[in-house]
Formats: C-alpha cells, structure tokens, sequence
C-alpha cells in the first residue's frame, strides 16, 4: 500500500514563495522524546517532548530571528498518525517556514533518553519508532536549499555524499555545518572524517566525540589537560581542510579553532551553584549552540561572535524540559524564559571583553 501523506506549509505563503530568501535550515529530525531521569530507584520520565537535533537547531537560530527574520528559517517536519494534535500550536508558534508533511502510515520518530542526573551531560539514546531521514532531495524539492547555512548531523560519508547533493541541486555557496554521529565516532570511521572535513565549512562536535575518532591512541599522554588534547586533537581536523572547528564542551564551553588560531569560550552558565541551579535538562543543548552558530555565520558574522551566539542558544535550550516558553514583553519585544535574548548575548558580550575576549565585527559590516 502506498503511503499517504498531506504536506502543508506553515510558512505564510505569498506570490514569490518560489524566490523566498532563507537563512537557515537543517537536515536533522523533528523526534518526539521521553527522556528519563536518575537511577532507575528514583527514575522520573516525562513524555511527548518536542525534540530530535534539527529541531533544536531550528530553535538555536529563531531565537536570534523574530519575526520577520523568523520566515527566513525554513525546515521539514515529517509528523505520523500519532502525532499529538498539542504539538502543533508551540512549532506553528515559532513563525518559521515550517513544511509539516503528515503520514497516515506511519508513526512519528520517537526517541528514549536517559540522563544519571537532570544536569549530566552523559545521555543513553536509542530510536522507539522507526526513523525517518531527511534526504538532500527534500530540501531541494521543498526549495529549503537556497538556505544560506545548513546542519547536517549524520555519518561522515552520508555528510559528504548531502553535501554533493546539495550542490548539484542549487546550494552552491552555502554555509555547511556538520555534527557528527556520536555511534558514529570511532577510531574505524577517523578516515572517512577527516575526508569529509575539506567540504565542510564547520564542523561540530562535542569534546567526547572528538576524543572518540582518536580512541586507539593513548590521549592521555597528549600534552596539558583536556583543553590541550581537544585542541590538538581539532588541529589535526584542520589540518585535514576544514573550515573551522567548534569543539561543544557542555559546562566547559566550547573551543573554537580556525585559520586564526583557537579561542576558549565560556559556557553561559558556568560550573558551580549557578550552573545546578539553572540546568534543568541538557538534551538539545549542543543542537541550539549549532543552530545559534549556523545563523550567526549566515548572517555574516565573525566565527567567535557566532560560537558565542551558540552558547547563548544553548543557555536557553537547557533551562526547562523540552521548548523555552515564547512571549512578549511590554514594549513588543519577545522573550524567551522571561529574558530577552539581544540582552543575555550583550550580556554575555561584556563577559568575554572583561576576560579579554572580545569578538571581531561583523565580516560583511558596510
């Protein structure tokens, strides 16, 4: 039996949709998540969370985007026949181009999480439903790949075969960002990696991963401590032809490697009795850091201020269970959590400057 699917387009169709200028989409899943909590003596589950990476990462770049800027987020969201009607008002919310393509014929991808603590970094993942991938053609048959960046979170050799696809169906020119695969992070597959780099303009991926392609060397014995061996490590990516390298360190923060040398940044909420207090749950944190990246670079920005426009995605993604909640304040401007994003990033801004870390100016400022 054929399935039968209903494709509709939140995105505020007008005359020109076909020439629509976007800025950022993602070739990462929409999963709805039931994510555990604790020991399994004191193991608290909720259920019907809005997740999955490229969600997240669509949520990392609107935070940086109202409204009209928010249109210019374009993204595919493959809903089954159990799909909660409740869902739908918090994504229809955000005021992207949301092409939701609804299935009577299969069930929405659903994915376990399981965390030791609601602050740890650690997560167990496995798929409940069966997944169903985003595809190049998707993006270039729904005109998302005039996206000025993209996320790719796969395998190294599915990253660079999307990347070719991309190209040939019109995206030339556009801002590549790849996740890596945490299954995927292995000594065997260290290769085909640092192959697939020299097509990336960044790649992406947590200290853990990073560390995971080099498994079969004795790490320890790299010089310093952990700051030292990921930057070596994003190094020897580099020098493979990478664009950049931001290595996502949770608590750390994140190191930045790229022509111009490597720069350590901050987590926004640093470690201590801040950090336990405002980490609720870190799933989709490293996704929001990238998508706040990714708009960062579509925009024009210096690698730096886009990583610290991650952190500042990321800070928002972790302080609740699923989804910030999304208002407005009483001069118009939105609010995310009750704060206002522009002002967290000044904040955060003149946190770097103190310590000396101030970031370049806009590469394309006129």
């Amino acid at each position: 039996m054929a399935e039968q699917t209903e494709q509709t387009d939140h995105g505020h169709e007008d005359a020109d949709d076909d020439k629509r200028e976007l800025d950022f989409t993602t070739l990462g899943m929409f999963i709805i998540d039931q994510i555990h909590f604790g020991p399994a003596s004191a193991r608290k589950v909720v259920d019907d969370i809005i997740g999955g990476a490229g969600t997240y990462a669509i949520l990392g770049a609107r935070l940086f985007s109202p409204p009209p800027q928010s249109r210019r987020i374009g993204w595919i969201v493959d809903a089954g026949r159990d799909f909660p009607p409740s869902l739908l008002a918090p994504l229809t919310a955000l005021d992207t181009h949301l092409i939701l393509r609804r299935s009577t014929s299969r069930l929405t991808t659903r994915g376990w999480n399981s965390y030791p603590s609601a602050s740890s970094d650690t997560r167990a993942f496995h798929y409940l439903t069966p997944k169903l991938r985003l595809e190049a053609i998707d993006l270039i048959s729904s005109g998302l790949v005039r996206a000025r960046c993209v996320h790719l979170i796969c395998s190294a050799a599915r990253a660079a075969g999307l990347r070719r696809e991309l190209i040939g169906g019109g995206a030339a020119g556009q801002i590549a960002v790849w996740e890596p695969v945490p299954d995927l992070c292995t000594p065997a597959q260290r290769a085909e990696m640092l192959r697939t780099v020299s097509t990336m303009d960044v790649v992406s991926p947590n200290g853990e991963e990073l560390g995971a392609f080099w498994e079969d060397e004795l790490l320890s014995q790299l010089p310093g401590g952990e700051w030292e061996r990921m930057e070596v490590l994003a190094m020897r990516v580099m020098q493979a032809g990478a664009g950049a390298v931001v290595v996502r360190a949770g608590k750390l923060g994140c190191l930045v490697v790229g022509t111009e040398g490597a720069v350590r940044l901050p987590a926004y909420y640093e470690g201590g009795e801040r950090n336990h207090s405002m980490v609720v749950d870190p799933t989709g944190g490293g996704n929001a850091f990238v998508g706040g990246l990714g708009m960062g670079l579509a925009r024009g920005v210096g690698m730096v201020e886009a990583a610290a426009m991650g952190t500042v995605a990321a800070s928002f993604a972790i302080e609740q269970i699923g989804m910030p909640v999304l208002t407005r304040g009483v001069d118009g401007d939105e609010l995310w959590n009750g704060v206002s994003v522009s002002r967290r990033l000044e904040e955060y801004r003149q946190r770097l400057e103190a310590a000396g870390m101030g970031w370049r100016k806009r590469a394309n400022s006129q």
